[in-house]
């Protein structure tokens, strides 16, 4: 049905709108993020780089002031990484930070940046054993530079493109109900176990969205949105792009146009239906993300672009607390000379996260406007229910998103799935408490001018879908 809806509005408006408005220009950069040799990556130091990890954008003009949308193939950028990333583009594109997003692609062999947590470790005597710094802000430095290069030689922009793309045998959820209705199993983004493979892909989105930026007949930028965990194996000691960006990396190479990638709301959802981990099977996840995006690119549809028809809007939300977070126990944690130093560095993130939101610092939720496409951008690892709450809030329009913004908070949860138990709602692994699917959900609705509807948990029908399928097929005792 949303299918339907969207490609009456599309038509509808490819009639309707017509070049009455000022024009607007795009700029592409891009610049090498790969580590050097010896600097820390997540989980490994870097030996190799087995494909340069790259951080790419686009600038739009002509609509206000600049909007920058930036990709990053790292792991995470939180805390005051992620502040200082967008000052630095915002400076150089000659805008406000409000109007930048910086997204990373969270794949598992690249790096962290955080410098706040960092500039915690370095006071206790823990040098680079997470973060290199100096390496992140050289990166940043660049992308600026490469940004003032991309408003310099900007493009015109006559007409933009929609389309999606069904991605077959990739994404899956992790997280395996019980018949109790809890998470009995985490179907990890490499799972060998032949049960968890069996179970159902669950509650994903299959659709890969795409967008591209026209001058006349000739496509000038490609963008799109894809829900996953991107890890087909990983602690190799060898950055690169995984299976997503090598995705990315190919088609435009094929295309011969600029290609930039963003991970949807993948915080629950991974490969792990369809990947043991098995190095071969890489190359096979890149191939059908690839099919992916050639049938959203080969299903685009134009529309004539003008300033009138792009806005960039900003919800700032503060985001609840996890309560289990503690400032005197992370500061003994941090401080405990007897604990493994990636220990020590953890609470540091979580120390980090919690100064910020006892300042009161907010999150920008940004939402970019073209013609009929709304495109969301959100932080943190946050589960596709919000990315499909999103779309059915407005069938009638093209609806993306880009999560994996900051990543300050980590895991962003649904309410339910905080009573579900699992790996991603933790207090190991997310730091919002479960009241963070209001305020989530009352600034995408804000964004996307969505009439409020009755409170319901995102979930609520798939959890029961999900438990009649555990007690199907439970063991007879």
């Amino acid at each position: 049905m949303r299918t339907i809806f969207f490609t009456v509005a599309l038509l509808l408006c490819s009639a309707a709108y017509g070049n009455t408005g000022e024009s607007i220009s795009l700029g592409y950069f891009d610049v090498d993020a790969s580590p050097p040799i010896g600097s820390p990556m997540a989980y490994n130091t870097t030996n190799e780089v087995l494909s340069p990890l790259r951080c790419r954008g686009v600038v739009l003009l002509g609509a206000a002031s600049p909007i920058v949308l930036c990709a990053v193939d790292w792991i995470e950028i939180a805390n005051d990484g992620h502040r200082v990333f967008r000052e630095e583009l915002a400076r150089a594109a000659g805008t406000a930070i409000e109007r930048v997003s910086v997204h990373v692609l969270h794949q598992h062999d690249a790096p962290w940046c955080d410098f706040s947590a960092d500039q915690l470790a370095e006071e206790q005597g823990i040098h680079g054993e997470m973060f290199d710094s100096a390496f992140a802000r050289d990166v940043i430095r660049r992308a600026a530079m490469a940004v003032r290069g991309a408003v310099k030689n900007a493009e015109t922009v006559t007409h933009v493109g929609l389309g999606e793309g069904v991605v077959e045998e990739v994404a899956s959820n992790r997280r395996i109900l019980g018949a109790d209705g809890k998470v009995k199993a985490v179907r990890y983004t490499s799972t060998k176990d032949p049960e968890l493979r069996a179970a159902p892909e669950g509650v994903i989105d299959r659709k890969l969205k795409s967008i591209s930026f026209w001058n006349g007949e000739r496509r000038i930028a490609e963008l799109t949105y894809y829900a996953t965990h991107p890890q087909s194996y990983y602690r190799t000691g060898k950055a690169n792009p995984d299976f997503p960006g090598m995705a990315r990396d190919q088609r435009q190479e094929t295309s011969g146009v600029p290609h930039i990638h963003f991970n949807g709301a993948g915080g629950n959802i991974g490969a792990g239906k369809y990947n043991d981990g098995s190095h071969e099977l890489r190359g096979m996840l890149t191939d059908r993300v690839v099919k992916g995006m050639t049938r959203a690119w080969e299903s685009e549809r134009r529309f004539s672009l003008t300033s009138k028809d792009v806005a960039w809007n900003v919800v700032s939300v503060a985001l609840p607390l996890a309560p289990h977070l503690d400032e005197q126990r992370l500061v003994a944690k941090l401080t405990d000379k007897q604990l493994p130093n990636r220990a020590r560095v953890k609470a540091a993130c979580e120390l980090a996260w919690l100064r910020r939101c006892h300042r009161g610092d907010k999150i920008d939720i940004g939402c970019l406007s073209l013609g009929i496409a709304r495109v969301l951008h959100l932080p943190g690892e946050l589960f596709v229910e919000y990315q499909l709450a999103a779309q059915e809030l407005r069938p009638d329009l093209f609806v993306a998103m880009a999560a994996y913004g900051d990543c300050g908070p980590s895991y962003i949860g649904t309410n339910i799935a905080y009573e579900q138990g699992g790996y991603e709602t933790s207090p190991t692994s997310s730091l919002v408490a479960p009241e963070v699917e209001t305020v989530l959900v009352e600034a995408i609705q804000k964004l996307v001018d969505a009439p409020r509807k009755p409170a319901e948990t995102l979930g609520s029908e798939a959890a029961k879908q999900e438990i009649e399928f555990a007690r199907r097929n439970a063991p007879a005792k």
